[in-house]
């Protein structure tokens, strides 16, 4: 959706005073280990702690969300007062309750401000009558390292209702939490998907779940908004960005009467399918939807809203912090004991699960540029802790693409590791789910592969991915992979890696 400036700033103004009416800059670090109070308590949801508990109980006794596999990756809700658009919410946060995470990032649009970038609320607490919530800290300057739009500002924050609104829910259903507060401006060419990048490269040594904050259609009458808020839904449950793009455009050409947008927060619900994609979300479920006239009873002038989540198959085999954090160590000592004495060290392993006959890659970078990176698939003779410190030396010193690695390059090298696993034969490249699936591609004694990050990493489709697989990788025709006589196979991958170095970004 395009607008001008005053547009915009206009619309702002309206959603301000809609999500919540009967339907009807400073630099970095500018409000560290400040305590954002909160603005809408008394207005969106109850002041009183004793009457939003009550509040909050009952709408989530009253949720009923469809049945979902997997583990909820993300999750889509609306931002109106509770009394609107409240028990909406608490069908999606219901599927959260009781879930062991450590981080909520919080994704909305700015309602107050118009502003260029996106906006990471980068230290201290958020607080609501049910007490405070801390911002994760580290995480939060892992976003706002990376390069582009992405920049600490707290004073954005003041007075947004679109985030606030969600932490009471979350204060009931979730313990020992933090949050990651982030604003999108609303400025044209927004950079969702370096911001849904990022998180997928700094959360993975977290339990994380990411909240987008969204209502949909504003002010159209009842019939208009179930136009409008059916192609929206229909697009986020196709997981694909584009076709939310595609969908507001349709929309916007329709010119239903008194629509002035369709999803307040469409650059928050564009990061949570780019993310949940990237994470392995393999099932979409719309979790509940209504608009307000469905409460208020007024049907000439309605707000829509949806929940929907974003559920990854669950994996039993997916390491913890002490392994991953193993591993790691494992990887750098092999290189640097080979690189420094030219003697290879064998690894030690007191841990159990690193006793796995699992596949695993190990990539180097060096100030952010690969430097090599080798793996084995389905080992059967030596476990997993041994697999990882031969393919960390293989990958410095036999990956034909370089020179082995040197002494100077040590203390600039990065690791990341990769853990697979088995190696699944399909018959058919639809199966192959990007974001979730690395895959191998076999033929005349040539074969390739690609991890399942690379797609994340590229933004690549289906025809560009496999593509590339096929000549790159493979030295095959470009188009191979459509050949029946090709052999395609699909793994996953846990993927884990050091904290890139300061300035290297």
């Amino acid at each position: 959706m395009t607008l001008s400036r005053p547009m915009l700033v206009s619309l702002m103004v309206v959603l301000l005073l809609a999500c919540n009416a009967d339907p009807a800059r400073s630099g970095p670090k500018a409000y560290q280990s400040s305590v954002r109070k909160a603005a809408v308590a008394g207005q969106f949801y109850p002041e009183a702690p004793l009457g939003l508990q009550q509040d909050i109980a009952a709408m989530l006794e009253n949720a009923s969300p469809p049945q979902t596999k997997g583990v909820l990756t993300a999750l889509i809700v609306p931002h109106a007062g509770y009394r609107f658009s409240g028990q909406v919410a608490a069908n999606g946060f219901k599927k959260a309750a009781g879930a062991d995470i450590d981080t909520v990032i919080l994704v909305g649009n700015s309602h107050r401000e118009f502003f260029e970038g996106i906006a990471v609320y980068p230290d201290g607490y958020f607080e609501t009558p049910l007490g405070r919530v801390a911002v994760d800290s580290e995480l939060s300057e892992r976003l706002i390292g990376e390069s582009g739009p992405i920049r600490a500002d707290a004073t954005v924050h003041a007075g947004d209702h679109v985030l606030e609104v969600e932490l009471p829910f979350l204060q009931t259903i979730l313990k020992n939490f933090k949050i990651v507060p982030v604003l999108f401006g609303n400025a044209p060419d927004s950079g969702y998907e370096v911001l849904a990048r990022a998180i997928i490269k700094h959360a993975k040594d977290k339990k994380v779940l990411l909240v987008a904050s969204s209502d949909l259609s504003h002010y159209p009458d009842y019939k208009g908004a179930k136009k409008s808020d059916g192609r929206v839904i229909k697009a986020v449950l196709s997981g694909d960005p584009a076709s939310l793009d595609g969908a507001i455009k349709e929309i916007l050409d329709m010119r239903i009467k008194n629509e002035v947008t369709c999803a307040c927060g469409a650059d928050a619900i564009k990061t949570a399918m780019a993310v949940a994609k990237g994470l392995g979300a393999s099932e979409i479920k719309l979790l509940g939807a209504a608009n307000s006239g469905d409460v208020s009873g007024d049907k000439q002038r309605v707000v829509g809203y949806a929940s929907v989540g974003f559920f990854a198959e669950k994996d039993d085999r997916l390491l913890g912090p002490l392994e991953q954090r193993t591993l790691l160590k494992i990887a750098r000592t092999s290189v640097e004991a080979l690189v420094r004495t030219g003697r290879i060290v064998p690894p030690a392993n007191t841990l159990p699960a690193l006793e796995e006959k699992l596949g695993a890659f190990v990539t180097l970078r060096e100030r952010g540029r690969l430097r090599g990176c080798i793996g084995r698939f389905s080992p059967t003779d030596i476990p997993l802790y041994q697999v990882v410190a031969n393919m960390a030396v293989s990958a410095a010193t036999e990956d034909m693409r370089f020179s082995p690695v040197e002494t100077s390059e040590l203390k600039d090298i990065r690791y990341e590791i990769s853990v697979l696993s088995p190696l699944k034969r399909i018959s058919d490249p639809s199966e192959i789910k990007l974001g979730r699936d690395g895959v191998k591609v076999y033929k005349d004694g040539r074969s390739g592969v690609f991890l399942p990050q690379v797609a994340t990493e590229t933004g690549w489709n289906l025809d560009q991915f496999m593509g590339e697989l096929c000549s790159q990788k493979a030295g095959l025709p470009s188009d191979c992979w459509k050949n029946p006589s090709t052999q395609l196979y699909t793994f996953t991958a846990q993927v884990f890696g050091e904290e890139e170095a300061a300035g290297h970004e």
